[in-house]
This record gives C-alpha cells, sequence and structure tokens, in this order.
C-alpha cells in the first residue's frame, strides 16, 4: 500500500498478480481540521486568571510558585508569555532574594540593546508590583544594604505602580530621590509603608517626600509612618509653644488629583503634611490619621488638616499605632461637621464628645471598646443620624461558641451584649473586630 499525496489513496496488487491495476481507496471519515493556535493575548489572559485562581487555595504561595516556574519548561512560547506575568508582581521576604533580583535586573540592563527597538530592558520592564512589607528589620547594616540596593534598583523598574516598604526600615534621601526622579515616575499608583524623617529644613519644597509626590501626579494610595512625638517636645514645649509656619508664598502646589487614600501615621507636623495642607486633593475619599487635638495649630496641622480636606471624605479612621508606651491624644469634637459627607467614622480613645448641629448621613462607626459615658453621647446623637447601620467594636472580638454564659455576661463581653440589646432596638448591628466593611 502506498499512496500519491495527503489526500488520494491508492492500492495495487502484488506484482505477481494475473492482471494489474491501481484501485482507488476512499476514506470512510472526513480529515480532522487542524487546530488553531491561539493568540498570546489569550494565553496571557489564561495563565493570569490561573495565578490568581491558585493564590487562593491552600498553601497558595509556595504551589503558585513552583507550578508558574515549572510551565516556562513546557515550551518556548509559553516562557516568552509567563515570565512578563512572574515578574509584574514581586513580592520578596528574606535580603538574598532582593540580592538576586538585583542582580538579575542589572545584568540584564548591561546587555540591554537599544538597537532591538525595545524600551528597556527586561526583566526591568515587566515589573508593575514590588512588596518588601514582609521583609524583618534585623539590624543597621541590613536597612543600608537595602537601601543601597534599593537605590540602583529603582531606575531599573521605570514601569513599577505600586511600591511596599515595611515602616522598620527609614530609605535615605538618595533612595527617595531615585524613586521620584527616575523614569517612568509618572506610572506609580501606589506607596505605603514609608518612614518618614523629618527634613533639616522645614522648607516643603527640600522634603524628599514632596519632591516624590510632585513627581508622581498619578499616585492614587499614599501610606507614610512617622516616628511619633518626642515626649520632651511634649514637656518643655506645650501648651506655651512659640512656632513660626514655615513660608510658603513660593510653594507651588501639588498636583494629587487623583489620589483617593491618604495615611498619616504619627506625624502631627512636618513639612510633607504642610504641602498636603496647602495642595487640593478633589479626589480624596479615605484618610486615615493619628489624632493630635491637643497640640494647638500651627504645632500640629493634623486637625486643620481635617478641616480643609473634610469636605469630600467618605471614611476618616482616627488611629495611633501601638508602641511602648502608647500615649494617646485626643480627637476633635467637630469631626462630624467639618465631614458632612462620611460614610464610614473609626474613632481612637479617648472618644470625643462629638459635636452636631444638623442630620448626617453616617452609617458606619467604629470605636476601640464599649464605655458608658461614650453611650451617653450616642443617645444624643442618635436622633442626628438616621443611617447609623452599624457600630463596630474595632479593639473587642465575641467569646467563642461553647463558652459559658456566665463568662459571655461578664466584663466587656458583658458589656458588649448590653449594647447590643439596646442597639437592636433602634435597627443598628453591633460587629466585632472580625467584621469587615464590604461596602
Amino acid at each position: 500500500m502506498s499512496s500519491i499525496d495527503t489526500t488520494v489513496i491508492l492500492l495495487r496488487p502484488r506484482p505477481y498478480a494475473k492482471s494489474s491495476g491501481t484501485l482507488l481507496l476512499l476514506p470512510l471519515l472526513p480529515h480532522r481540521k487542524p487546530l488553531k493556535s491561539l493568540p498570546s493575548e489569550i494565553w496571557t489572559e489564561i495563565f493570569g486568571f490561573a495565578f490568581k485562581s491558585c493564590a487562593t487555595g491552600y498553601e497558595s504561595a509556595r504551589f503558585i510558585y513552583r507550578w508558574a516556574w515549572s510551565s516556562i519548561t513546557i515550551c518556548k512560547a509559553f516562557s516568552e508569555i509567563v515570565l512578563p506575568l512572574l515578574y509584574s508582581s514581586v513580592q520578596i521576604s528574606q535580603d538574598y532574594t532582593l540580592v538576586r533580583f538585583y542582580n538579575r535586573l542589572h545584568i540584564a540592563d548591561q546587555k540591554w540593546d537599544s538597537i532591538r527597538r525595545i524600551p528597556y530592558s527586561s526583566p526591568g520592564r515587566w515589573v508593575q508590583k514590588l512588596d518588601l512589607s514582609e521583609l524583618v528589620f534585623e539590624g543597621q547594616p541590613q536597612a543600608l544594604s537595602l537601601d543601597s540596593h534599593l537605590t540602583q534598583l529603582f531606575p531599573l523598574v521605570p514601569f513599577l505602580t505600586s511600591l511596599s516598604v515595611n515602616p522598620s526600615f527609614v530609605l535615605s534621601r538618595r533612595a527617595l530621590y531615585s524613586l521620584a526622579q527616575r523614569e517612568g515616575s509618572v506610572n506609580l499608583r501606589s506607596i505605603s509603608g514609608l518612614s518618614y524623617l523629618p527634613p533639616p529644613t522645614p522648607i516643603p519644597d527640600e522634603d524628599p517626600f514632596v519632591q516624590l509626590l510632585r513627581n508622581s501626579p498619578n499616585l492614587e494610595t499614599f501610606v507614610v509612618v512617622g516616628q511619633g512625638l518626642d515626649p520632651t517636645e511634649l514637656e518643655f514645649n506645650f501648651p506655651g509653644l512659640s512656632y513660626e509656619m514655615p513660608s510658603i508664598s513660593e510653594f507651588r502646589p501639588l498636583r494629587l488629583t487623583k489620589l483617593r487614600t491618604l495615611t498619616i501615621l504619627s506625624l502631627h507636623s512636618s513639612p510633607l503634611v504642610l504641602a498636603l495642607l496647602h495642595s487640593p486633593l478633589p479626589g480624596l475619599k479615605k484618610l486615615t490619621v493619628t489624632p493630635y487635638d491637643d497640640i494647638p495649630y500651627p504645632a500640629s496641622l493634623i486637625s486643620e488638616f481635617i478641616k480643609i480636606h473634610g469636605a469630600g471624605l467618605s471614611s476618616l479612621l482616627l488611629f495611633t499605632p501601638k508602641s511602648w508606651p502608647t500615649r494617646l491624644h485626643p480627637s476633635p469634637s467637630g469631626i462630624l461637621v467639618h465631614c458632612p459627607n462620611l460614610n464610614h467614622l473609626s474613632l481612637e480613645s479617648p472618644l470625643p464628645s462629638l459635636t452636631l448641629t444638623e442630620r448626617h448621613q453616617l452609617r458606619i462607626l467604629s470605636i476601640p471598646r464599649p464605655k458608658a459615658d461614650f453611650w451617653r453621647e450616642l443617645e444624643t446623637l442618635f436622633h442626628r443620624l438616621p443611617g447609623l447601620a452599624i457600630l463596630r467594636i474595632r479593639d473587642i472580638r465575641w467569646l467563642r461558641k461553647g463558652v459559658s454564659t456566665m463568662a459571655q455576661g461578664a466584663g466587656v463581653q458583658g458589656e458588649m451584649l448590653e449594647w447590643k440589646r439596646r442597639l437592636e432596638r433602634r435597627r443598628i448591628l453591633l460587629v466585632d473586630a472580625d467584621w469587615r466593611d464590604q461596602a
């Protein structure tokens, strides 16, 4: 049996047959059409969806890491698709991993050839998210090494959109300038975990953080953590502090029209806060700050910041990071007046005496723990808060099921049960620390 071409099959008789001839063999089934190959864009979506789906399963981090890197060895086409996805989101929790990551990007940048008309070297141009929040602080030598590597790393990732750092590490001015003045700083969308040290001069334009915000006009989320208030400064300077506000006549306001989420912790006053105070923030919706209402303006800018930028806020969280010893400062009492569009308000101890003259649309109120004196304050406000639906106890959790009723009715748990009964009459739900707002 032989064939002339791929579509016609001929049967020839044996050589010693009496009569020669050729018989045509017709196929019983039609030929299967070859499968069309999927475009690379569809494969990119498939792998991206698979990586995100696997990340929600059991032992997701290890599994996705091994499976994703093993998929590179399937074929060259998959390698070209998967590698950009793997480098797009980088999470580093070990020092040696950061060093290896930097060396990989540095070597690739040295071998980069602009004749190929590729804008930047790979894999540096693939990196969009860099997460260093799980990197544990182990001492000054490690912090210096981290700062040096990040200073040289930032220019190699021009399309970086999200940066997260452990606040235990304090980035130097050279690292901040490297992040702010590199090509592609306009691509930044989220910066979180930066630790703030006040600069030697109070002029906003000489602050590297202000320069970073000035060069990042598309920023949407910004989280900065200060060093707190020095107890000696509080003892000797307040309340009779003669604080002179630095001149801002030549200051050019920041253009942060897309900034929606801002967090300023343990930072009562600084050139950074002063620059944000005198800059329009039309898109700001969620603000998290540490209250310092007992420190007068201009020594503290937080209460003034809430007054100026509170009109457009939908969420305001007052929070003091836990430290030893923890120093809690009072909150302004006119929060609801200065923030008429608030949907969620989270208060910090000591709880303020809220003043409200008109109806407010507040829906969620969070407090650290239930207190009898604050309940009396709430009773006077209920008629002006018709939309209040949820009261959250931020620092307390309900006891597990199976605990005796005597234990559930004692102490703070008993106070929460009493609040729950009172609030149910007003159709207000009492939730604990495990509840998360899904709105």
